[in-house]
């Protein structure tokens, strides 16, 4: 147990930490050097486009340090974005110390202090790494003094490193074994194992990646979960690799080992990530502490574009549910789309990668309705309910009080930025509460705002007025009082569920003139006008008209009286009206995926 390390990578978005991953592969040959690709631990093709990780990864590596011992690492590269900052934790669960990487051009940024005080709270030993240090912007000594002052580290025990080019790494491998601490437990107690990560192989099932943190785990034993209580017996268990193919199969997991087991486990649906895996007779008497129940944040529709594809889309989603915790689901109906699922998501990029990822891997072609947050109602007779889908909107009438979440919002910025950044919380409704300078050229800025106002067009709108140099990070922090409206699109007179949306009534007049301009576009012409309404209850509060195509009906009248051309005028246009009322609106497929996504 002496020569085991258990650590994870953290930091903000685009600091290298998959770069630094590969490097340590790369240098402990774990991976041979004709085989090495960038981001070489990132298993889905979104994570390689994009240039970001969504999900953990973990790996087992061999390193023979200076002193002539060789060393197991197990390595957990992790996400940088906000909306996956529930992978980092649970990553974190399974360590006992964290690798914190700081870029030496950028310095400190928002998510930075969100991942240093994920470890901080989860009690690991930190070790700060300043990276990019080949590159002419950086500034190591402005960084060095910044990670002194935000986290009170040890300027000494900084690592300065760049793996792009292979420098320091070899300085932060020895760094690891002295810094970061060997774990705890007993082997011959009772087996405890957290249950920290999974993922579903048509083959051999849920492959199941845990830390043993008391006992021992041995093939072929009876084990069980100790919530759900179902038992299975061993089928396989290893050292976990870069890929299923470079997995090591051993006869035994000891305490302070991360590992794979395989359990023969068919259906999903039996493993609960975060749960705690114990023998089935000598079983322990307490389960470890698991993981924080997940709150989803942002809440979407997601409908099969074809409605027979409904259980293969339920097959699919309990499968990505297993490789992804954070995401919830509950089934759906509409009038309009038919049958799918309401789901939960820690943020828009998370809800952008699962569409993506039902497209990609599992070829599943879908309709995911427009965001919203989950608001908190107090009824007139004094029920209480939560409510994020505009179909269970309540009456007016029959509302006394309305919540919605409020987030403590963390944006760093240069601070020729800050003016532009004040006129963007103002219009969002938000508070400025603190402004901490970070050094001579950046600012810390702590905001207090509605979680609805950021989950449409924020993230976009502060890259743009700051040129792309601001951070943010946000945490929800309690619900207050406000005036919410549900908008319904009347199409014909005649509502469409799919379209409408819950919004702060103020603002509901701008989304709907934005909503019905591209709905205008999307809906072809008829042989009659067409009426597009966005209403609150009775009141229109927006409208755009589709004019019908025209035939000239008179164009077979040459000369003779004009009272001719009137009345075929007069009868075409009753025959117009007539039309309006029983026709029915052609609203394409495309029109609803169009409107939807955006």
């Amino acid at each position: 147990m002496k020569t085991i390390r258990n650590f994870s990578i953290v930091a903000h978005i685009d600091h290298g930490k998959s770069t630094l991953s590969d490097r340590i592969l790369e240098f402990t040959k774990t991976v041979e050097k004709r085989n090495m690709s960038a981001q070489v631990l990132d298993s889905l093709e979104i994570e390689k486009e994009k240039g970001i990780t969504v999900k953990s990864a973990a790996v087992t590596v061999k390193y023979l340090a200076k002193d002539g011992i060789e060393y197991i690492f197990n390595l957990i590269d992790t996400p940088g974005h906000v909306d996956f900052s529930y992978e980092v934790s649970r990553s974190l669960a399974a360590c006992e110390g964290a690798i914190l990487i700081v870029d030496a051009t950028q310095g400190i940024e928002a998510q930075t202090i969100a991942n240093f005080y994920l470890a901080f709270e989860a009690d690991l030993t930190i070790l700060p790494v300043i990276n990019k240090i080949d590159l002419p912007a950086a500034d190591t000594d402005m960084v060095s003094k910044q990670i002194e002052k935000e986290f009170a580290l040890d300027q000494c025990d900084i690592v300065l490193a760049s793996a792009k080019e292979g420098i320091g790494i070899e300085d932060l491998l020895e760094k690891i074994i002295t810094v970061i601490p060997p774990p705890t437990g007993n082997s011959n107690s009772p087996l405890k194992a957290l249950l920290f990560d999974a993922y579903f192989d048509k083959f051999r099932g849920a492959i199941i990646h845990l830390k043993v943190v008391e006992g021992t785990l041995k093939e072929q034993e009876k084990v069980k979960f100790y919530f759900s209580k179902n038992t299975y017996q061993v089928e396989e268990l290893g050292i976990i690799g870069v890929d299923k193919a470079n997995r090591q199969k051993k006869k035994e997991l000891i305490a302070g080992e991360v590992g794979y087991v395989i359990l023969g486990i068919k259906s999903v649906s039996q493993v609960k990530i975060g749960d705690t895996l114990t023998h089935e007779k000598n079983s322990c008497q307490e389960a470890l502490s698991g993981y924080k129940e997940v709150k989803p944040m942002v809440f979407a529709g997601i409908f099969p574009t074809v409605s027979e594809d409904y259980n293969d889309l339920r097959n699919v989603m309990e499968k990505l549910q297993l490789n992804d915790s954070s995401l919830q689901y509950e089934k759906d109906s509409s009038l309009a789309l038919g049958f799918g699922f309401r789901c939960g998501f820690l943020g828009l990029l998370h809800m952008e990668i699962v569409q993506e990822r039902l497209i990609r891997e599992f070829n599943m072609s879908v309709i995911v309705t427009a965001p919203s947050v989950r608001y908190h109602i107090e009824k007139t007779d004094g029920t209480k309910i939560m409510i994020d889908n505009p179909a269970d909107f309540p009456s007016p009438n029959d509302i006394a009080l309305t919540k919605e979440p409020y987030i403590k919002a963390t944006i760093i910025t240069p601070v020729q930025f800050l003016g532009n950044i004040m006129g963007l919380i103002q219009e969002k409704r938000g508070i400025q509460k603190r402004l901490n300078h970070i050094d001579e050229k950046r600012i810390e800025g702590i905001f207090e705002l509605p979680l609805s106002e950021i989950i449409f067009d924020f993230y976009d709108k502060l890259k743009s007025l700051t040129k792309g140099y601001a951070s943010f990070d946000y945490e929800i922090i309690d619900y207050r009082d406000t005036i919410v409206s549900k908008v319904q699109i009347l199409v014909n007179k005649e509502p469409v569920d799919a379209f409408s949306f819950l919004c702060f009534q103020d603002s509901s007049r701008e989304r709907s003139k934005v909503i019905l301009e591209k709905l205008k576009n999307e809906i072809p012409r008829h042989m009659f006008a067409i009426a597009l309404q966005a209403a609150i209850g009775n009141n229109i509060i927006a409208r755009e008209n589709i004019s019908a195509l025209r035939k000239d009906v008179t164009s077979k009248c040459y000369g003779g009286d004009i009272s001719r051309k009137r009345k075929l005028l007069e009868k075409q246009k009753e025959g117009k009206k007539k039309m309006k009322s029983i026709g029915n609106i052609d609203i394409p497929q495309k029109a609803f995926i169009n409107i939807l996504k955006n």
